[in-house]
């Protein structure tokens, strides 16, 4: 089998991509081995993935799905209090920002609904297993895979992207090394779905809300529809492991202790869905793109869960993708050694800034507020939404890269001084 662009996984980055080069006339293949729906979390959207949502022509279907409506995310403090407010805001070069709006979701319906529209729109899609990347030295030029039949076949393709998400299908089948530890490796998330929940009222019902309770210990409540809201704890691993208790047993006790505010707005907690854990694997790929393929979202780089940047990356990162790709087959880009590296290093740019922002906010929360509430408000809204993409980073950008810069140093010479004692 011949095709333009093979894509590996029909998540939400795959889907995406899928139907971002749709519209290029190319010839696409998704190779997806799960069942549709399936469930995973990561429910609540950016502003600008949202923004991705309406450029492929997707708002009134999620209207009509009736996904909440997310105005915005509020963090509460460990009392409950010292809550700060981040507004979904779009952005105009002529006018600046504007009230927007994006959803959050049942991840199940909204990843089915990608994947159906995808193969709606003349994706050809494909029931199968990816086992082995197919080369011509260096070169990919396809994927073997193995149908649920147990049939293999090897589909030919000029571009074989991995939306594998943290299956990581590239970097396990040697093509793009191994990976490299993040700074928020050693976490665990414990989580479920409950009725009953206290939400915001009126049209702040749909709003994101985040739960601090000190590093690297927080809890996320995001409503899923009129009735049902999820709800997760994540925690050092050791100290998940030092309770020694039941999945249920731990989400239940956290959820009643971990923050008053929290506490209130559960008056009584009724799990309306398996209570699962799942270890947070926070982790790069330095080199992700080369001859014939490249790589998006979780399949190589997760940064950390607290802000629900993982869609946003996937989505992102297939736009940019199509384009790139469009361009390859559009000129000679294919006789270069990378002809993706630029797709490649705005990516990184994408990311790092994240990073950056995410370090800040663990390492140096007071800074962090500082920032937030009085000397950025503008710019921490613009990097929550989505845009960091610019080549001239944002001045709140730039103030958090010099915080952490700091915080390094210090922790070096503390390093350093205790080694020598």
């Amino acid at each position: 089998m011949k095709t333009d662009v093979a894509i590996i996984g029909g998540g939400p980055g795959g889907a995406a991509a899928a139907m971002f080069l749709s519209q290029t006339g190319l010839r696409v293949t998704m190779i997806e081995k799960a069942q549709s729906p399936r469930y995973h979390i990561g429910e609540s959207l950016t502003g600008e993935c949202g923004n991705c949502l309406r450029a492929l022509g997707l708002e009134e279907e999620m209207t009509a799905r009736r996904h909440p409506v997310k105005y915005g995310v509020t963090v509460y403090g460990p009392r409950g209090r010292n809550a700060f407010w981040v507004p979904v805001k779009g952005w105009h070069p002529g006018s600046g920002l504007f009230d927007t709006h994006t959803w959050s979701v049942r991840r199940s319906d909204f990843d089915h609904m990608l994947f159906t529209a995808a193969a709606a729109r003349g994706v050809s899609v494909m029931k199968a297993e990816a086992v082995a990347p197919l080369l011509n030295g260096n070169t990919v030029r396809g994927v073997r895979v193995r149908t649920n039949g147990s049939i293999v076949e090897d589909i030919a393709s000029e571009v074989l992207i991995d939306a594998s998400g943290q299956g990581t299908f590239l970097s396990n089948a040697g093509m793009i090394g191994q990976k490299v530890r993040g700074n928020y490796d050693r976490q665990v998330a414990v989580f479920s779905q409950v009725t009953g929940a206290i939400r915001d009222p009126g049209a702040a019902s749909g709003n994101t809300l985040i739960f601090y309770r000190q590093k690297h210990h927080w809890a996320w409540f995001i409503p899923l529809d009129d009735e049902i809201t999820s709800v997760g704890i994540v925690v050092p691993a050791e100290y998940y492991r030092a309770k020694n208790e039941s999945k249920h047993q731990f989400l239940m006790r956290e959820l009643y202790q971990l923050n008053p505010e929290l506490t209130r707005r559960l008056p009584e907690i009724e799990f309306v869905e398996e209570v699962r854990g799942i270890s947070n694997y926070s982790y790069r790929l330095l080199n992700f793109t080369g001859k014939g393929f490249l790589c998006v979202g979780d399949s190589h780089r997760f940064i950390d869960p607290v802000f629900s940047f993982g869609v946003f990356f996937a989505m992102k990162e297939a736009e940019y993708a199509a384009s790139s790709i469009a361009s390859f087959f559009a000129d000679s880009k294919r006789e270069q050694p990378n002809p993706f590296i630029d797709y490649q290093r705005l990516c990184d740019r994408g990311q790092d800034n994240i990073q950056e922002l995410i370090d800040a906010f663990w390492e140096h929360p007071y800074a962090f507020s500082m920032l937030a509430h009085h000397r950025y408000p503008e710019d921490v809204i613009h990097m929550f939404a989505g845009r960091v993409y610019n080549e001239t980073p944002l001045p709140g950008l730039l103030a958090m890269r010099s915080i952490n810069e700091q915080g390094r140093k210090k922790r070096v010479a503390h390093e350093c001084a205790g080694s020598i004692n």
